[in-house]
């Protein structure tokens, strides 16, 4: 992480001929917006003098002071790689605040903070590490994206049966030069499907790296004649992809998961934790799955799961165990996909956690046999709550859930729960191709 100073950044900018400054910021759908200026404005944007109209943007307020103004991060600049050499291209990832000064309270940014500082309160910092899955698919003559590819590799495959392969590979190098220590890079299952997983960090940083990493994504796969799409199932016959989150709290720089006296290598903070998520996770799934499309990829035999267990021996629950143990105990939620927008997400997951560490929440028993190849009389004796089946579901469970409302802000959560209602309804009323190829000729 740097540790920037508004002297550095002056000194940075004349020094590598920085040109244009984008001051990026994230609206309530995981959405990256900006707005450019040129680095004559620098002292400007410094000075957080920089406003825009917030009336356009969906959540943010549109009749009674929509001036907004962008504070940048300075933690966040980054020059762009991929940018000219001369005037090069620079960001600085903000939040935003109102005329007066007081942060924005539906900011996702702001959302999250507060949730870390909540949790600082208690003596608690969460390490997050994220796993990021995505698609490469081809451009027709017009360069619009289509779900057409030529490969069929799947899961660890190399070239040239990896058609992505220099694509992904220039992808890493983009990444770790703009600073991210890249853990792995593969194939996923499906044709086309990819996955770049890079160290965990601290909740606000690992959230920012999120966004950072779609954006090099989709530019580094436009410069190779591809598009890359986050979109959780978009193939119904291939696996969708997820954005799996490896979680764990540490308290004084010791991770506080660990206890190696426990047969699952887990601390009574961690069980909390854990009961505490399962608390909530209904109403957490509207935010970690908010799209229509995102509960197509909740479908037994593709691996996402679809009922509440966790497990430290089975890599299908909900919430998995892996087995590394000691400073790197963590557990992983295999619900989330790449559409949502990380800041809520990790903010209501932190929330919930505490909630459970808090009041003491212990979970249900383990179930540690592989739940996808069970039959439906084994389920219905392990008693197994069923995450939401659609985005419907997920948001009649956040109207529910009264304290996941609370960490978005009661005014966010309204908002949301409207916009959700209205995609649920907006896409029940469309006919589709299914609906033509077995209805038109039969009736």
């Amino acid at each position: 992480m740097h540790n920037y100073t508004r002297e550095d950044i002056l000194e940075l900018v004349e020094e590598e001929d920085v040109g244009f400054i984008r001051l990026q910021f994230t609206d309530i759908y995981g959405t990256m917006k900006n707005m450019a200026v040129t680095a004559s404005q620098l002292e400007k944007v410094l000075n957080n003098e920089c406003m825009f109209d917030s009336s356009a943007i969906k959540g943010y307020p549109n009749s009674e002071s929509p001036d907004m103004y962008l504070y940048p991060d300075l933690n966040t600049f980054e020059i762009f790689p991929w940018r000219p050499q001369q005037g090069k291209v620079a960001r600085f990832i903000c939040d935003v605040h109102r005329a007066d000064g007081t942060p924005y309270e539906g900011g996702s940014r702001y959302i999250l903070k507060k949730a870390v500082r909540e949790a600082a309160e208690m003596g608690y910092t969460v390490n997050v590490g994220p796993e990021c899955e995505f698609f490469l698919f081809h451009t027709d003559e017009n360069g619009i994206p289509t779900t057409i590819t030529h490969e069929q590799g799947g899961y660890f495959d190399v070239g040239p049966l990896d058609l992505g392969e220099n694509a992904r590979r220039d992808m890493v190098l983009t990444l770790e030069q703009m600073g991210f220590e890249i853990e792995t890079s593969h194939h996923e299952i499906a044709p086309a499907q990819h996955e770049i997983d890079f160290r965990y960090d601290e909740a606000l940083i690992a959230a920012d790296n999120i966004m950072t990493f779609k954006l090099v994504v989709r530019t580094i796969a436009k410069r190779h004649g591809l598009h890359a799409t986050f979109m959780p199932k978009p193939k119904s016959e291939a696996h969708g992809s997820g954005m799996h989150i490896n979680l764990s709290l540490s308290k004084e720089g010791t991770n506080i998961f660990q206890d190696s006296s426990d047969k699952n290598g887990l601390s009574q903070e961690a069980y909390y934790f854990i009961g505490g998520l399962f608390r909530h996770m209904k109403a957490i799934t509207c935010i970690a799955n908010p799209t229509v499309n995102s509960y197509k990829r909740f479908v037994p035999g593709y691996e996402a799961p679809v009922y509440m267990s966790w497990s430290a021996k089975t890599r299908s629950p909900l919430i998995r165990i892996p087995s590394v143990g000691g400073e790197k105990t963590r557990i992983e939620l295999r619900s989330p996909d790449p559409s949502a927008n990380p800041y809520l997400v990790l903010a209501v997951l932190l929330a919930a956690g505490m909630d459970g560490i808090r009041n003491k929440i212990v979970p249900q028993n383990s179930v540690d046999e592989d739940i996808q190849d069970m039959s439906a009389e084994q389920l219905e004796q392990l008693h197994l709550e069923a995450l939401p089946g659609s985005l419907l579901e997920a948001v009649h469970e956040l109207e529910k859930d009264t304290f996941i409302c609370k960490v978005l802000g009661e005014d966010l959560a309204a908002k949301m729960i409207a916009a959700y209602k209205k995609e649920y309804r907006d896409y029940s009323m469309q006919v589709t191709e299914w609906e033509i190829a077995n209805y038109l000729y039969k009736m």
